[in-house]
């Protein structure tokens, strides 16, 4: 899992990353700006209109008050704020709208991003941790996006305009007002850092609470922790995080409470220290005469500075905190998927592939390893078309795959058997490209798999797990999950070939039936049968068999290994088992050991030699008979075949 993270305090590279989302909708930001623009600017023609009224139409000596100017200035107050009241209605649908179809976009994103990573970042993360990003990281910044950024801009302009205005009136009692404010800055920043600190473990701690409940309240877990009786002990697993969480946000919520009241209390003293020292200015004759007009004209217009500095000292604490989201969802957005196409690859058309299969000389581990020197150097003429640099260079660890080399002829059965660990299931998800080699590599008729796109190669394989997944749907629907356009016949048939149909009709509601979490409403060998008709529904050219009747008993193994017929005949089927009983008619049995490929030949062969596979086979089924049947019969633990007509 390779990328570069957004580091802490590397803001000067999230913030480009934040803006670049608005990128799309420049043309709505614009109009809101202008919007933002207008509707502060408006907030300032009051003020003055006081200060003339005060001055010219109310107290202007003789002749006053003049009540025709009075009423055309008082009708002029009471139309500015009607138009900025439309204004702001149009600005907020605006921004909300522009916020809106951000978030969409960045939860698009993360989601498709996180589609394209390989499955060793899914086994390497928990899915609680993922869903956390996606819902509280992605959630936690939508009031940023949606709301902050057009609030700061107005108050931006309406502290600038109204600065503007108040230096005209006078600028000694506009720099009494400011004469601490650079002081509330400075601690504005250091409240906010300390909350953006505070974020990020909270939503650590939120993260681990998802992680919780989704492992604990799946039918799995729930199952897991009812049968060894370990319910109270999850929940006080829950109670420590989520007393640990609310701890966390509480210290989030208070950090700058106090320094915020104080902040509020000197804003709302400001105004009688300016009628004091207007009042001494007057009374010792000394500095610019200060008119009625002018004293309320300003105290008005620094009511108007304060409260939008005091939002923007608040606003700042909540974006420095907001980063810290930011940061975790950039994060995941950075680290570059390991299985993507290649700029060459192409699209192998499905009814022309044949389904041979090699293996060359493969090595492949989870970690990074030592590649053998001759690889390095490419000596021995089989040396990888490409080796990342870091291979060689880096403390040796075990492989999991060395040295494999094998070749599968078009529609052959071939099984994979060793102990566990041995690399089995590894070699399948090699063929799928879920992983990539390390080196050699994997050909699908001739064709290397990483020169394969990668919705061609997911159209030509087909795999049914040991544990195959449905979803919480209905029984179509989990069918239609290989081929969203099957007609219902094409659907029956699949589940007859499956031989699931006669049971699916035994169900309430049919195929309309819906399966519960993960198929927990049917039986192992149902839910495998099931996983069968969907991939005789996608009709793949090569089918991949991992551990599919391991974990069933004797009557549903038969009836699986039944279904399995029609599917296999004609197509390439590579069939890993750890019961030897579902492999004894392959045309080829590959055994391998600790990573290695030790020995091959049909089931006769491989008994005869008297090797890993006899022992297997031995330990297995010791001297009874096999709970399967080959083509010609019932075969004993000594290879010897019982013909018979059952």
């Amino acid at each position: 899992m390779r990328g570069q993270p957004v580091r802490p305090g590397d803001d000067d590279r999230l913030l480009p990353k934040i803006v670049d989302l608005f990128r799309p909708y420049w043309a709505q930001t614009l109009l809101v700006t202008l919007a933002i623009l207008l509707s502060s600017g408006l907030g300032v023609v009051n003020p003055l209109l006081i200060r003339v009224i005060f001055d010219r139409a109310l107290f202007c000596g003789s002749g006053c008050p003049d009540l025709g100017l009075l009423t055309r200035l008082v009708a002029l107050m009471a139309a500015v704020p009607v138009v900025g009241g439309a204004i702001g209605v149009g600005q907020t649908y605006l921004a909300n709208r522009v916020g809106q179809r951000v978030m969409q976009d960045l939860r698009d994103r993360l989601y498709a991003h996180l589609q394209r990573m390989s499955l060793r970042f899914f086994t390497a993360t928990r899915t609680g941790e993922i869903q956390s990003r996606l819902a509280n990281d992605v959630g936690g910044v939508q009031s940023v996006v949606t709301d902050t950024a057009a609030t700061v801009l107005a108050n931006v302009v309406i502290v600038v305009s109204t600065l503007v205005a108040m230096l005209a009136i006078s600028w000694p009692l506009t720099a009494l007002s400011l004469l601490v404010t650079p002081l509330f800055v400075w601690l504005t920043y250091r409240v906010g850092k300390t909350r953006r600190k505070l974020t990020e473990v909270a939503q650590q701690s939120k993260a681990e609470m998802s992680a919780i409940t989704q492992e604990t309240l799946s039918v799995s877990g729930m199952l897991l922790a009812k049968v060894f009786g370990r319910q109270q002990d999850e929940l006080e697993r829950f109670r420590r995080e989520n007393r640990r969480l609310a701890e966390l946000q509480l210290r989030q919520q208070m950090v700058g409470q106090g320094f915020f009241a104080v902040v509020q209390a000197f804003f709302s003293v400001m105004p009688a220290l300016v009628y004091l020292v207007a009042g001494y200015l007057l009374a010792s004759g000394r500095g610019p005469e200060v008119s009625a007009g002018t004293l309320v004209a300003f105290t008005t217009l620094q009511t108007r500075l304060f409260f939008p500095i005091g939002q923007l000292l608040r606003v700042s604490v909540e974006v420095q905190s907001s980063l810290a989201l930011f940061r975790r969802v950039f994060d995941y957005l950075d680290l570059t998927p390991e299985i993507v196409d290649a700029p060459d690859a192409v699209a192998l058309p499905a009814e022309s592939v044949r389904g041979r299969i090699r293996f060359r000389h493969v090595y492949f581990t989870y970690g990074e390893a030592r590649l053998p020197p001759s690889l390095v150097a490419g000596s021995d003429g089989h040396r990888p078309p490409a080796l990342d640099g870091r291979y060689g260079q880096t403390p040796a660890r075990p492989w999991i795959l060395e040295d494999i080399d094998f070749e599968i002829d078009p529609g052959q059965l071939v099984a994979l058997v060793g102990p566990t660990g041995a690399g089995k299931t590894t070699i399948s998800y090699l063929i799928p490209r879920l992983y990539d080699v390390t080196a050699g590599a994997v050909e699908i008729d001739g064709v290397d798999v990483r020169k394969i796109r990668l919705d061609s190669l997911a159209r030509i394989i087909g795999m049914v797990t040991q544990e195959p997944y449905l979803f919480h749907a209905t029984v179509r629907e989990n069918l239609l999950y290989a081929k969203p356009d099957a007609t219902q016949e094409e659907i029956e048939r699949a589940a007859r070939l499956a031989l699931i149909h006669d049971r699916i009709l035994e169900l309430e509601h049919g195929y309309d039936t819906v399966v519960g979490e993960r198929g927990y409403r049917m039986s192992g060998g149902e839910k495998q049968r099931l996983a069968i008709a969907r991939v005789i529904l996608k009709d793949p050219r090569i089918l991949i068999l991992d551990e599919a009747t391991s974990s069933l008993d004797t009557a549903s193994e038969r009836l699986v290994q039944r279904a399995l017929q029609p599917v296999m005949a004609g197509r390439t089927t590579i069939a890993i088992a750890h019961r030897l009983s579902t492999i004894l008619n392959a045309d080829v049995i590959f055994v391998l050991d600790r990573g290695r490929l030790v020995e091959r030949g049909t089931h006769r062969e491989l008994l005869e030699r008297g090797g890993l596979y006899a022992q297997l086979y031995r330990q297995q089924f010791g001297a009874g008979l096999i709970e399967a049947r080959c083509e010609d019969g019932l075969v004993l633990a000594s290879g010897q075949v019982i013909t018979t007509d059952a």
